[in-house]
């Protein structure tokens, strides 16, 4: 079959922003992002305390974050892509900031509701294009700053307990909140000013959304490997507190096992985006999902938490080198038009794996035992990654991106086959 003619979807030729000032504004937006979601994952006993909330409703206050995250990331994300990425994040980062000031004020359970439900919208819409700027700024080195995002992102998220500690008992539930909504739009007009490349009209996607990206193969393989990424993570954090009660652990040594464990992915990030796109990112995604698979086997099978804690601090290490590989190869396969929807197809994914994870894992624990409930997620793993890898076909040896930064098929001969049959599908026409 002859190949699909590829129509241009060049962008404007901007002047690149200098690294430093690309980490400033969109790292530290990133990272107040993050922070707001770990600030509520430790002030929720507050939300209790104070205010009455039970445990069920501070539940749905979390998934509601998550599920309003999905459906930002796959509605609102693509539109980054039409010319209006500059716009989504600044929009999105004000949204969220109304949401953490409703989550700070609130005394109640339904406006502490609408606030999270507003924040994961803010938070789902921004990120997907954060990410679209950073890759089309410096396309050479998207998976060194894909990488500095990630490790923006975890620091942010690690920094929510501190946050949280240093200013709750002074000031109250509402000040950490409101801290980070002050820096939020400190760094705002800093984002404002940093050269954006925006899709040219001519060459906007016509698909108002990213489902057609998965139609590719590769693609779709990119986003199963990113889906086990968060059915790691979704078990892992599940069930880390419950363990560590269950064989009596110091509550120093499983407080300090999340926070050392953060460590390694802020440290490592650049250097994990970097030997993602010149490694291959399916290959070293690959390691480090089979590799995590053994790591929480381990945890179900480990007798002492303090085993488990040492066997967690490798497992950091190893995340630490490879969590980036699905998001750079997303970046590798799809051209300059797709890239917020191929970014938001992926943290998509994430959120609903993560919450699904969260629950069978819970559900496994509390009937089978850590043993099983563990077992049971490396097996997932270990299954959804064959899968992605299979999918991914030609592209497990893709080492340089598919589309130069003009939008046009790149002469990469181990993907040919690759190029043949997804041109059409990735360009959106």
């Amino acid at each position: 079959m002859p190949a699909a003619p590829v129509a241009t979807t060049a962008v404007p030729d901007v002047a690149p922003p200098s690294p430093l000032r690309m980490l400033f504004a969109f790292g530290g937006l990133m990272a107040t992002l993050a922070a707001g979601y770990g600030v509520l994952f430790t002030i929720v006993d507050d939300y209790k305390t104070e205010y009455g909330i039970s445990e069920s409703s501070i539940g749905i206050v979390i998934g509601l974050g998550f599920l309003s995250g999905f459906l930002s990331q796959v509605l609102i994300a693509p539109y980054a892509d039409r010319g209006h990425a500059r716009t989504i994040v600044l929009v999105g980062v004000g949204v969220n900031v109304v949401g953490l000031l409703l989550m700070a004020l609130g005394t109640t359970l339904t406006p502490i509701l609408i606030g999270r439900f507003i924040s994961g919208l803010g938070i789902g819409a921004a990120s997907p294009a954060v990410r679209r700027i950073v890759i089309l700024a410096d396309p050479d080195n998207l998976g060194s700053n894909l990488g500095r995002l990630l490790s923006a992102d975890v620091f942010g998220f690690a920094m929510g307990p501190a946050i949280s500690a240093a200013l709750v008992g002074p000031f109250g539930i509402a000040a950490p909140f409101i801290v980070i909504s002050v820096v939020a739009v400190v760094l705002l007009p800093f984002v404002a000013r940093v050269p954006v490349d925006e899709t040219a009209v001519e060459a906007r996607p016509r698909k108002r959304l990213a489902f057609d990206l998965l139609r590719s193969r590769p693609f779709a393989g990119a986003t199963v490997l990113a889906g086990v990424t968060f059915v790691m993570i979704g078990g892992f954090d599940a069930l880390w507190a419950l363990v560590h009660d269950e064989l009596g652990t110091a509550e120093w040594i499983a407080n300090l096992g999340i926070t050392l464990f953060a460590i390694p992915l802020v440290i490592l990030g650049p250097f994990a985006g970097r030997t993602a796109q010149t490694f291959g990112p399916f290959r070293l995604s690959a390691i480090g999902l089979f590799a995590g698979a053994g790591f929480l086997l381990g945890y179900g099978l480990l007798p002492t938490g303090g085993l488990i804690f040492a066997l967690a601090m490798m497992h950091a290490v190893s995340d630490g080198m490879t969590i980036s590989g699905p998001g750079v190869a997303a970046g590798m396969l799809v051209p300059a038009d797709r890239q917020a929807g191929a970014q938001g197809m992926l943290g998509a994914t994430q959120a609903i794996m993560a919450g699904i994870m969260a629950v069978v894992t819970g559900f496994v624990y509390e009937h089978a035992g850590r043993t099983v409930a563990y077992g049971v997620v490396a097996g997932v793993m270990v299954v959804l990654t064959c899968v992605g890898l299979w999918l991914a076909g030609d592209a497990r040896s893709l080492r340089r991106p598919l589309y130069d930064g003009d939008g046009d098929a790149s002469v990469v001969a181990d993907v040919a086959p690759l190029r043949r049959r997804g041109r059409r599908t990735l360009s959106g026409r």
